[in-house]
Parts: structure tokens; sequence; C-alpha cells
């Protein structure tokens, strides 16, 4: 199938990768502008370098809607458009061109975690499951069709990086297995029910300092889903932290914020739900990431 690929992190190039693995002819990549990185480099995206790796032209429009991106993706003349956490939203002139149609690869099952950041929503929400939905694209951002879902169990114990990774690869065997259908013309479509629909917004660092007054299964999941930015943040003994890892402690009657031990295993904070909570892993302020226990060694806390 010929096949114009929309998209910029290392979770869409995943997806190009299978592509281009399975034989697909790819007439043409569309990623994000590269970020300035020092005074005289640039930032390619993950997709970018997969890319030009295997001899893909790349376009890098700054513009979706004055018209000359329409006439590129005219004159690359795709059967299908196949979009997946580009970071933009393509107008309704670039979706009718292919005749095939436009099919995105969105983190979440839909119609659940509409947006930018479905993978961390479903960790700071404390989900158990997650998956991926394999759409057609429409004008209201997720609101299209779906084609097919793929689910999979959201460990306790996992963290945002190890989600985002299998799910990656979760979205590239959906899309392998949905592009068949695609070609076949019998690819099914089932409307979203858009009164259970929730919405992903983008992160910020709002949603960084922990409130100890919540109970420990939440501070948890605010730790894991923020990784690797924000990232959940703490004020411990006078130095503010980035918190990276952390383990269920034990039962305790101490106010939550209290400081409760600095040791081999960490240190220990007293939360809402009567537990503590144990840090295991962090940054100090100006510091490198590395246990807790590697920290206290060089710099004490007197509890």
């Amino acid at each position: 199938m010929r096949i114009l690929f929309m998209g910029t992190p290392d979770f869409a190039a995943v997806s190009l990768k299978r592509l281009v693995e399975d034989g697909h002819e790819i007439c043409g990549v569309f990623t994000q502008p590269d970020k300035p990185r020092n005074r005289n480099k640039v930032t390619f995206s993950p997709v970018k370098e997969y890319a030009l790796s295997q001899g893909l032209t790349v376009y890098q429009p700054t513009k979706l809607r004055d018209g000359t991106a329409l006439e590129l993706v005219k004159s690359l003349a795709p059967e299908l458009i196949v979009v997946v956490a580009y970071g933009r939203i393509l107008p309704k002139d670039i979706l009718d061109v292919p005749p095939l149609g436009c099919v995105n690869v969105h983190a979440s099952l839909l119609p659940k975690y509409r947006g930018s950041a479905p993978i961390n929503w479903a960790m700071l929400n404390g989900d158990a499951e997650t998956g991926v939905s394999i759409m057609y694209m429409a004008e209201e951002l997720d609101a299209g069709d779906v084609i097919l879902t793929a689910k999979t169990p959201i460990d306790p114990e996992e963290d945002l990086p190890s989600l985002w990774d299998r799910l990656a690869k979760v979205g590239a065997e959906a899309l392998a297995e949905a592009l068949p259908l695609l070609a076949a013309g019998t690819a099914p479509r089932t409307p979203q029910d858009s009164t259970q629909a929730t919405f992903a917004p983008m992160l910020s660092r709002e949603l960084s300092p922990i409130d100890w007054t919540k109970p420990v299964a939440a501070i948890r999941n605010q730790v894991r889903g923020l990784i690797p930015w924000p990232c959940a943040t703490a004020e411990l003994a006078g130095q503010r932290f980035k918190i990276y890892k952390t383990a269920v402690g034990a039962a305790t009657d101490k106010t939550p914020g209290t400081l409760l031990s600095a040791g081999k295993k960490g240190i220990e904070v007293a939360c809402g739900d009567g537990q503590s909570l144990w840090i295991t892993e962090l940054q100090a302020e100006g510091g490198k990431r590395m246990s807790a226990a590697a920290y206290l060694l060089g710099h004490p806390m007197n509890i």
C-alpha cells in the first residue's frame, strides 16, 4: 500500500518501522520541525532519524492550513495517511485526499482519554488496563470511528517509560492488523460514544508537587505517571527533589508529610491514608538521578 506517514516521537517511529518491514511503499514522512539544541546543532525527531536511515523522504511543514501542505500531499498521491503522535491537527482538506482515508494510532481505549497525553493519564488515574485504538481520523480531535482496539494491563509497579514502549509495540501490531482490512474495504467503523469520552490534556509542572495528604496509591501513580517530564516533586528536609521511584511503607499515625526515617531503604514519609511511602530513587535540584540511599550517604537527614 502507498502510505504517507505522519509522526514525531519514538512511539511513532515503532509504527513506521513496522510499515517499512511489512513492505509498504512509504511515499513520504511528515514530522515536526527540528528543535534547536545548542548554538550550532539541532535535534531530529526519532521519526526523522529512522526515516533518513531507510532512505525515505522527510517533509517538515511549519503550516498545514495555507495550501502548500495540501498541494504537497496531493502530489505524493497516497492511498492512505497514517498518523501516529504527529503533534499537529490535520485540516479537513488534507484528511479528504487519500482514497482509503486517514487513520490514527491512539494510545488509549477510545473514547477514553482523547487528547495529547493518554498514556500518562491512564497511569495517573491508577487504571489497571489501557491499550491502543486504530481509528479513522475526523475533524474533531480523536473522535473518529474506531477500526479496532488492542488492550494491555498496566502493572502497578511499571512506570511511564515502560508502558510507553510497550504500547508503541502494541500500536504497531494493531496497525499492521488493520491495514489489510483497509485495503480490502472490510475495515469496521464503530462510532465512539461521545457521552463516555474523557480527556487527557497536556502535562504541566502544576501536576508535579506531591500532596502528602493523599493516599499512598495516588502518590505512587503520580510518581510513575509523570516520568520523564515533568516528574513528581517534593521538598524534604529543606531540599527540593524530583521523585522517580517509591515503595509502599507501613502503617503510621503521624501527620502526612512527616519524615519518618532515612537510611539504606530510602526516605520514609507519612501519607494521608495512615500509611507511609518509601522514596527509593530521586534527583536533588541541580544534581543527578540516583538512589535515595546513595544520596543520603553524602547528605544525611537528621530525623
